[in-house]
């Protein structure tokens, strides 16, 4: 069997998802990954994106988000920030993205991580350096968000298990997964699990307009 053939199909947050289908509630989920995972965007190739024998060597589980972009590694040192919401009609996608990372982007400030910006489409950043990559998925009447944060990421294993990306925003400029991105540990926010706590204290369900 081919190991692209071994992709689970929407499986990453679609319990959220569910959800809010049968009651309609909006839903917000901040929460460390249940397992090391290499999870593909919704139109994502895995020749293109992932070394399959990397992964197939290492038994690494491919799965899939219904959002879009590149594929990315989960481990440990993130942390998910995860949405479901009701939004009018199918479209506005800008300008949802800006909405919900400008909401991500007072929390992230609330708990002691200034200066972090939107870039590109849905990136957010420090300075010149990615600390989070989003992706957003609609349905009519429906929009699930979600945003992976680095806290204390294994840069090694992200270089090991993904390729340089097919299509990139115009600020990585051709560098590489461990030039690219950077941390939000610090100090106060030495884990995953310390963002974790810090956020699910200050984030709250937003109105979406």
């Amino acid at each position: 069997m081919n190991y692209e053939e071994t992709i689970g199909k929407y499986t990453v947050d679609d319990h959220l998802i569910e959800s809010f289908r049968q009651d309609q509630k909006a839903r917000l989920h901040i929460y460390l990954p249940a397992q090391r995972c290499v999870v593909l965007g919704r139109g994502s190739k895995v020749h293109l994106e992932v070394n399959a024998q990397a992964c197939k060597e290492d038994d690494m589980p491919l799965l899939r988000r219904r959002g879009g972009g590149c594929s990315v590694f989960l481990d440990e040192g993130n942390v998910i920030v995860s949405l479901v919401a009701p939004a009018q009609g199918f479209g506005r996608i800008g300008h949802y993205f800006r909405q919900i990372s400008l909401w991500l982007i007072e929390g992230l400030a609330q708990v002691g991580l200034p200066s972090i910006r939107q870039e590109g489409i849905s990136d957010l950043a420090i300075g010149d350096h990615k600390i989070g990559g989003s992706c957003l998925y609609r349905e009519k009447d429906l929009l699930y968000y979600s945003t992976t944060l680095l806290v204390d990421p294994q840069l090694e294993l992200m270089k090991r298990y993904l390729l340089h990306p097919p299509r990139e925003p115009e600020y990585r400029q051709g560098r590489s997964h461990k030039d690219f991105v950077a941390t939000l540990q610090t100090n106060s926010i030495k884990t995953a699990n310390d963002l974790k706590k810090e956020l699910s204290q200050v984030l709250k369900v937003p109105t979406l307009d």
